[in-house]
């Protein structure tokens, strides 16, 4: 035997096979069932009944020197958030049923899929229902009975089975946690107080009467004293004491300013100033003479 009819033979037997045969999840519903040309029209997570459970080509177009046709696929993939509760098989005469919907189609341009009888699915919500199709086949000839399925009816020539049965939940999966953080949770010694910095400082006590002015200048000041490392005295003890009037002078300060409080202010000159505060130091000198 040649190694050509070896790799055909061993294609056909695991196209032939089902997910649920190939897999370990025996209850993994489907999630969608289409129509395609081939492999590469077909869609990256659906998978294509290339060989039927007899052995025979899966392809609905056949015929002699017939290159193109299409093939049924079916999906696993949970991405869609709905399963597959039901597959019916209809002619083009029968009324769709309510909440069913025909299925998708990933052909080429020039091919056309068979339109006396149609598939159709009633997909629902994941989580809505406990019971779904986990499995659908194809045989090439209706002698053909598969235990434990259900037949769909015949289209084109191939006969359709589908398997219902309970949906299993998906294994819970842990969630990646921090190392780091679990020890640091477990560890017994108080976390290391954060670095003294002017932004985390204690708070100024907000003073009602405070000059906003003053107060942002002596704060500048203060931000530029701290950071100026080459005088070690340029901190002082009344570095960051906000500045306020006594409420006496805050009063007065606030009133207006009359002309007549100015009126007994005298300006001396210097010669006057001089008059005033002359001194002769004669006591000096005539302390000094006695002694």
């Amino acid at each position: 035997m040649r190694k050509g009819y070896i790799k055909e033979d061993i294609f056909g037997f695991f196209s032939g096979m089902s997910v649920h045969e190939a897999s370990s999840a025996p209850c993994r519903p489907l999630t969608a069932v289409a129509w395609t040309s081939n492999s590469s029209t077909c869609p990256k997570d659906f998978t294509v009944i290339a060989v039927t459970q007899d052995g025979a080509t899966a392809n609905f177009v056949r015929g002699f020197g017939v290159k193109a046709g299409y093939y049924l696929c079916y999906s696993t993939s949970p991405a869609g958030g709905s399963v597959v509760a039901d597959v019916q098989l209809i002619s083009d005469k029968d009324i769709i049923p309510p909440g069913y919907s025909y299925i998708s189609e990933f052909l080429e341009p020039k091919t056309s899929i068979f339109k006396k009888k149609r598939v159709c699915v009633h997909l629902v919500p994941l989580g809505s229902v406990e019971t779904a199709v986990l499995d659908i086949r194809v045989t090439a000839k209706s002698k053909v009975v598969l235990q434990q399925y259900t037949c769909l009816g015949d289209i084109h020539g191939y006969v359709l089975w589908c398997k219902k049965g309970p949906i299993c939940s998906p294994a819970p999966q842990a969630k990646p946690r921090s190392v780091s953080l679990d020890i640091h949770k477990l560890s017994l010694d108080e976390p290391p107080p954060l670095p003294l910095r002017h932004s985390n400082g204690p708070p100024v006590p907000p003073v009602s009467k405070l000059s906003r002015r003053r107060s942002n200048l002596e704060e500048k000041d203060l931000v530029e004293k701290v950071h100026d490392s080459s005088n070690v005295y340029s901190v002082s003890a009344m570095d960051g004491v906000p500045f306020t009037l006594h409420p006496k002078f805050e009063a007065q300060s606030r009133g207006s300013v009359f002309a007549d409080s100015l009126k007994d202010i005298r300006i001396k000159s210097v010669q006057e100033i001089e008059n005033e505060y002359n001194y002769t130091f004669l006591v000096e000198e005539s302390a000094t003479n006695r002694t």
